[in-house]
């Protein structure tokens, strides 16, 4: 039995939940994996009413769960650093999270903005709990015209040095190819530091052809010539943006998963789909489910059912191929519950 704690969270995160469960219970059966809930409501909602994303105890309550299930967080009545550091970020710095992984596909049937877009199949691996995110700064003569703000990035040799090799190690089991993302040429000191490391941890992977690019050209090539890539390595700035980024290159947001990952499992790891609350569709039943069921298979590929992850990512192939079984912002005719229905009946069939 496999405990998960489920937090759909606000605007579309508890309809994607919930279809995300229901297919999860779908492809459990048919597997024979044993999963149980217990659902939490923390959230922006929480904080108003409250005033606090989760209770003081919630980090120790999350403790004992294998796994986390987050929907999406966010809400116009509470800041987006509220929302965050109040809920995100905590989970992932507390639970060592460190790989924040996001695989991007361009999946037939849905159009990628790009013309001629080829065959996309890319994974962006994120540093997750340290660099531009950090805590280290301030603010300084508040309401002053000499008012000033300080923000540090944080970049450690562990830091560096784990999610590298992940990055290597995991380039290795796919098309054997590395992109580092830096900018070094600009930031003088916490990117060429980044790229010595890159470089002094690509000795031990001699099976796995790597560069280097700056991260203007870099998006630009994202956009240029999708296909040419495999695996990216960026810090949590650089990834985060280039995760979007590649997810608007494969057609939406909406489909696009993520892991917050402990690679040791010490601590549970986090899946939640890229996408964000959208308050603007929340409640009309036209919310993609694809994303937060991929983020599924990638919790059930963590937690030891890779053939369980297959079969999901196989049925979403399937129900994204024509439009009848796609939502709205992929062109298509189906509802949320529609494309959960589409979801259970491939892998019933």
């Amino acid at each position: 039995m496999r405990r998960v704690a489920v937090i759909p969270g606000d605007g579309i995160g508890p309809e994607v939940i919930h279809a995300a469960r229901r297919v999860l219970d779908a492809v459990s059966a048919g597997h024979g994996i044993e999963l149980s809930y217990v659902e939490f409501d923390w959230s922006c909602r929480r904080y108003l009413e409250q005033g606090a994303m989760m209770p003081a105890d919630g980090l120790d309550t999350l403790r004992r769960f294998d796994a986390i299930l987050l929907g999406a967080v966010g809400w116009p009545d509470v800041a987006d650093h509220v929302s965050l550091w109040g809920l995100l970020i905590p989970i992932r710095r507390a639970f060592r999270q460190y790989v924040n992984l996001r695989p991007i596909r361009v999946f037939d049937g849905v159009d990628s903005p790009l013309r001629d877009a080829g065959p996309v199949d890319l994974v962006v691996v994120r540093e997750n709990v340290e660099g531009e995110y950090s805590e280290a700064g301030g603010r300084l003569n508040r309401g002053f015209p000499d008012e000033l703000a300080i923000q540090e990035a944080i970049f450690t040799r562990a830091g560096v040095s784990r999610i590298v090799d992940y990055a290597f190690e995991l380039a290795g089991t796919r098309r054997g190819y590395l992109t580092s993302a830096t900018k070094s040429n600009g930031i003088v000191h916490t990117l060429p530091f980044w790229d010595e490391i890159v470089a002094e941890r690509a000795a031990a992977f001699p099976a796995v052809r790597w560069d280097s690019e700056h991260i203007d050209a870099l998006a630009a090539k994202f956009v240029l010539t999708p296909q040419r890539f495999d695996v990216v390595v960026a810090s949590n700035l650089f990834g985060d943006i280039l995760s979007d980024l590649a997810a608007a290159v494969a057609g939406s947001i909406g489909i696009a998963p993520s892991a917050n990952l402990d690679p040791t499992r010490t601590h549970p790891s986090m899946f939640e789909p890229v996408h964000g609350s959208a308050p603007d569709i929340a409640g009309r039943g036209i919310a993609n489910p694809v994303g937060a069921v991929w983020s599924a298979a990638l919790m059930l590929d963590h937690l030891g059912h890779p053939a369980a992850a297959a079969a999901l990512v196989a049925a979403i192939e399937h129900t994204l191929a024509t439009p009848s079984t796609r939502t709205p912002d992929l062109g298509g005719t189906a509802s949320t519950t529609e494309v959960t229905d589409a979801l259970i009946a491939a892998l019933e069939g």
